[in-house]
């Protein structure tokens, strides 16, 4: 079926347009038109009271609605989350596995590619988060599974994980460079987290071509006046993107509005969210609006990613279109293989639709 989708306004993740229309052929945007001038052969959604946005993405989400994918290593737990995601308008999203033994990451693995080649609803890839990681910045992961990466090991698990790993959390300290450039040249989104580096290690493994860092200031040294740490590092080079968890919990508000001044367009949005457990390696007690480990260890988010975009908007005080564009165009960027964050001709039909309040009102999927 031809649709056109009919909206008050359309925010395509680059201007905001007032009275026009985004039709929709084959899960595809085939055009924006004024709404005056609809094609007679398509049928008229009426989200005129509404603004259309690009829907967003999650790059870092541990699973949803009561699954937790490194618990439960199902294609159930799969679609659990991409459910969860759906209700926060976000239709992609990175799995992701804390630090674990190789064994229980080549079943991820292997659940994550059954999952895809079952369509993968939603499922960008895996997201390994460590084990590369340094002790001392553990965080809420389990310290008998950190480990310093050899070339077999981590040849091994690019093998096993071909197409299927697309992103991978280190602590470029403890990495010797031949494991980052291994890693990059086989297309994995390096990205730097849970590390203690001083800022001179973190801007080296920056400038050795790794681009992003995982949920500024949460596992990694801070910005001090003596040693900036990978705070600072982030903050002082050019390129390097950084997520931050949007939540008041992981970090203060006024630690993202002073990021966002900082960094612009290289910070980003991710939920962190996991979901509620009390058996197994990880188990996330849900309190209040947050989750701990039972020793009170924070361990995780509640959030949706509309959540996210809400508290940007009303807690840290970024324009709604900014904060639209740091859950979709800008981890979008990252992303090779497909365009995110654009509601454009040949572009995926993937929108949602929201009022005045804030309320997210539809989530369109495909055009459907």
């Amino acid at each position: 079926m031809n649709l056109a989708f009919k909206a008050r306004e359309i925010f395509t993740g680059h201007e905001l347009r007032s009275g026009q229309t985004v039709l929709v052929r084959n899960k595809k945007i085939e055009d924006i038109v004024p709404s005056s001038a609809i094609p007679a052969n398509f049928h008229v959604r009426d989200f005129s009271s509404l603004t259309i946005a690009p829907a967003l993405i999650d790059l870092q989400i541990y699973g949803g609605n009561g699954k937790l994918f490194s618990a439960e290593l199902t294609t159930e737990s799969l679609d659990a989350t991409y459910e969860y995601c759906l209700q926060g308008g976000c239709t992609h999203f990175m799995i992701t596995m804390a630090t674990n033994s190789m064994e229980k990451f080549k079943s991820g693995i292997r659940v994550v590619g059954q999952y895809l080649e079952m369509g993968g609803k939603g499922l960008l890839g895996l997201h390994l988060e460590g084990p590369y990681i340094n002790p001392a910045k553990k965080g809420a992961h389990i310290e008998k599974f950190i480990k310093k990466p050899t070339i077999d090991e981590v040849k091994m698990i690019l093998e096993k994980g071909k197409g299927i790993i697309k992103m991978m959390t280190l602590a470029p300290e403890c990495c010797d460079k031949e494991i980052v450039d291994l890693l990059l040249e086989n297309n994995i989104l390096v990205s730097a987290g849970h590390s203690n580096a001083t800022y001179q290690q973190a801007i080296n493994g920056f400038y050795m071509g790794i681009p992003a860092a995982t949920h500024l200031f949460n596992a990694m040294s801070p910005f001090q006046g003596r040693e900036p740490g990978m705070v600072g590092a982030i903050y002082d080079h050019q390129d390097v993107v950084a997520s931050v968890v949007c939540d008041g919990v992981h970090v203060d508000f006024a630690s993202i509005r002073i990021s966002k001044k900082l960094l612009g367009e290289r910070l980003f949005f991710i939920t962190d969210a996991v979901a509620e457990i009390t058996h197994g390696e990880y188990q996330h007690i849900f309190k209040n609006d947050r989750y701990t480990l039972p020793d009170g260890t924070l361990s995780g988010s509640a959030l949706t990613m509309w959540q996210v975009i809400k508290n940007a908007v009303e807690k840290v005080g970024i324009p709604v279109h900014e904060a639209l564009r740091m859950g979709s165009l800008y981890p979008g960027r990252l992303l090779k293989e497909k365009k995110f964050g654009l509601i454009e001709k040949g572009a995926d039909a993937n929108f949602i639709a929201f009022d005045d309040a804030l309320n997210l009102q539809q989530v369109i999927v495909d055009g459907e």
